[in-house]
């Protein structure tokens, strides 16, 4: 299994470099995520859309979310959008992106990135030279990039949630 290897070879790294150092945001989150596992029954039949079924009683695993959304703790920040220039793909205001700075931004991917000082999640458009943000709300412009473009990452999970009182 890589994954665990990977993490195994990171943990070893983080003992020799000081786990505690307090100026370092990522070692701490990285270990806060490797202490606290989240745990939640994961059932072994699936949830239909169409049709229901019978649901079955039957819990296949216990899976942990931190390691099923976070491949790769090191590289991997949250954030939490305003707006709604993503609404076609499913990103909504309030939602919580998972982004992993590991991940090659590439044509077509959806990345988190500085524009005038701000960040903002759009569509990666790099085609013969062109790169544009898209966006995924037709009431909002493409913005086409004329210099270097500071890209932080790739969105890897969106979670969000429902209205709720």
């Amino acid at each position: 299994m890589q994954g665990s290897s990977q993490i195994t070879e990171y943990e070893k790294s983080l003992s020799t470099n000081k786990l505690y150092d307090q100026n370092d945001k990522v070692r701490q989150i990285y270990y806060l995520i490797k202490s606290n596992p989240l745990r939640i029954p994961l059932y072994i039949s699936r949830i239909r859309a169409g049709f229901p079924s019978p649901a079955d009683d039957f819990i296949e695993e216990q899976i942990d979310l931190n390691r099923h959304l976070i491949k790769k703790p090191a590289a991997t920040f949250m954030v939490k959008v305003a707006g709604d220039s993503m609404v076609k793909v499913g990103i909504f205001s309030n939602d919580l992106l998972i982004v992993d700075r590991s991940i090659q931004a590439s044509h077509d991917k959806i990345v988190i990135a500085a524009v005038d000082g701000e960040l903002t999640v759009k569509r990666l458009y790099q085609r013969e030279g062109i790169v544009k943000l898209l966006p995924e709300n037709d009431s909002y412009l493409p913005i086409e990039i004329k210099g270097e473009l500071e890209i932080w990452g790739v969105v890897r999970h969106v979670i969000h949630s429902f209205e709720i009182d």
